[in-house]
């Protein structure tokens, strides 16, 4: 094993040779672009994360090889994988359950930044790199909801083969074919082109995206386009829940809130936030909640307002509570007010059929799981439901969108078993105890008087916010998780295990024992 020595507060080996330095290099590199994509686009961010993790293990091809830190968190992450790889090959479908080993090896993100971050200020610009860049995508939401997207019909004749073949007014055309519309003439050069079968229009009606199949060349008189498919006026589309990015506005609607608690976090830390930089903040949270607002997902807001008060209540003075609360008012009425006019629903409405719905599929997804104790002990594996969901009895027999429970707790014990499950519930506790004690330790009067001496950009009031916004962005990912499979999407749990490496970076930094 290396001599360690001390470089910008953090443990680092001696100094590596010339082709030591160049790996080490390419992994800062990776890191970067890891945490730059995360927000914007699931490929890239993955192939920065293969990539970086092969360059790690190349890196002990080298002198001197890295010393590997042990946490406290090692037994559960690697517990959990190995549970989730037993369940995979015994699952009622193990090839396609293998399949998924490879998100469920997502973990390794936690020690692909815990392991290769040695210094405070590259920590620092990775937190700033990842709130910049889900800036990026708040800022291509409102750009998209300005331009419009698809073909909105408010009006459409009865006689129209759009109706016919279940189309409505109000409705918002999206793609025919994979292809974008944005206009009657591009479904008019659809519906005319030489594909076989009928052209597959995927359309937008509040709460679903049905796809409608339309018989190509079946047209009304007239000699505009907008005759020819009977629709008496339309519009671009502005109706749609905000995706960002990603293919899906849950996705987006929890990546967000998880960025949103640390961008709140460094502005409750912020030293001089009559400056540039606190407005530059005040900016940020403003679009993402924004960006959180349109993506109508009441779950996500509900996670934003807890982390948000975990933030405040542990960070805040009492007088900024009071503002908060009072600045909290419109927005939660903004909130309502888009709630019912997008998805023509009350918060909590019993008529509601995605609340109806989430029910159903619950009970479904519980009786299976007592059903047999081989369930309860290895589960049916992941993603085995899409094929055998029909002899299991769920969905209310394809009456209901096939999909997943809508719950984490649900979703691993059916799919990896209770142990599983009760190990994840360990590493979400073990994780917060981590959190926790950090914070504690950085509160303490040394470490604060240590945080308030510099009003650097980049001083160590970050690492505080860095604790404290990974630990109210865990709660709103925990509360979120109860109605949502949000472990599920590899986009969100890349963040969670990004913003996880953080903190243990911090705590291999300060060190703090049992943390």
């Amino acid at each position: 094993m290396s001599v360690g020595r001390k470089r910008d507060g953090m443990i680092d080996a001696e100094s590596p040779g010339p082709f030591a330095k160049i790996v080490d290099r390419a992994i800062l590199v990776f890191l970067f672009l890891l945490v730059g994509f995360a927000p914007l686009s699931i490929a890239a961010t993955q192939t920065a994360w293969l990539l970086g993790l092969t360059c790690w293990l190349l890196r002990f091809a080298f002198y001197p090889r890295p010393v590997v830190q042990k946490t406290s968190l090692d037994y559960a992450l690697l517990g959990f994988f190995i549970l989730t790889g037993l369940s995979a090959f015994l699952s009622y479908e193990p090839m396609v359950s293998i399949g998924k080993l490879r998100a469920a090896s997502l973990f390794t993100i936690v020690y692909l930044l815990g392991q290769n971050i040695h210094s405070k200020r590259v920590l620092r610009l990775l937190i700033l790199t990842l709130i910049a860049s889900c800036l990026l995508s708040a800022a291509f939401t409102f750009g998209q909801r300005s331009i419009g997207r698809g073909l909105k019909i408010q009006g459409l004749e009865t006689e129209s083969p759009l109706y016919t073949h279940g189309v409505r007014a109000g409705d918002t055309l999206l793609a025919v074919d994979g292809q974008t519309i944005n206009g009657p003439d591009d479904l008019i050069s659809a519906l005319t082109s030489s594909n076989k079968g009928p052209a597959q229009i995927k359309t937008y009606r509040q709460e679903i995206i049905p796809t409608f199949k339309v018989p190509r060349g079946q047209f009304l008189a007239g000699n505009t386009a907008q005759q020819q498919l009977g629709i008496d006026s339309w519009s671009r589309g502005r109706d749609w829940r905000a995706t960002g990015f990603y293919g899906h506005y849950v996705t987006y609607a929890e990546v967000l809130q998880l960025i949103l608690a640390l961008t709140v976090a460094l502005y409750v830390f912020l030293p001089f936030k009559r400056s540039w930089w606190g407005a530059l903040l005040l900016l940020a949270i403003a679009a993402m909640i924004g960006s959180l607002l349109l993506t109508i997902t009441r779950a996500s807001w509900v996670a934003f307002i807890i982390s948000s008060a975990v933030i405040f209540l542990l960070g805040a003075s009492r007088r900024s509570l009071l503002v908060v609360g009072v600045l909290a008012i419109p927005l939660i009425l903004a909130g309502l007010f888009m709630l019912q006019a997008k998805r023509n629903v009350g918060f909590l409405d019993r008529t509601d059929g995605s609340i109806t719905w989430r029910q159903s599929v619950w009970r479904g997804g519980f009786h299976l799981l007592v059903s047999e104790p081989r369930h309860l002990l290895v589960g049916v594996g992941m993603d085995s439901i899409k094929s055998h969901w029909r002899e299991w009895g769920l969905f209310e027999q394809g009456r209901l969108p096939l999909g997943h429970m809508h719950s984490d707790l649900l979703e691993i014990a059916l799919e990896r078993g209770v142990p599983a499950m009760l190990v994840w519930l360990t590493l979400l506790g073990l994780y917060a105890r981590v959190l926790w004690r950090l914070h504690r330790s950085l509160s303490m009067p040394d470490s604060a008087a240590v945080a308030k001496s510099s009003d650097r950009l980049l001083g160590p009031w970050i690492d505080r916010a860095i604790v404290l916004g990974a630990l109210g962005g865990l709660v709103g990912f925990f509360v979120s998780g109860l109605v949502e499979y949000n472990w599920g999407d590899s986009e969100v749990v890349m963040i969670v295990y990004l913003i996880m490496g953080l903190t243990l970076a911090l705590q291999r930094h300060y060190a703090v024992r049992g943390a």
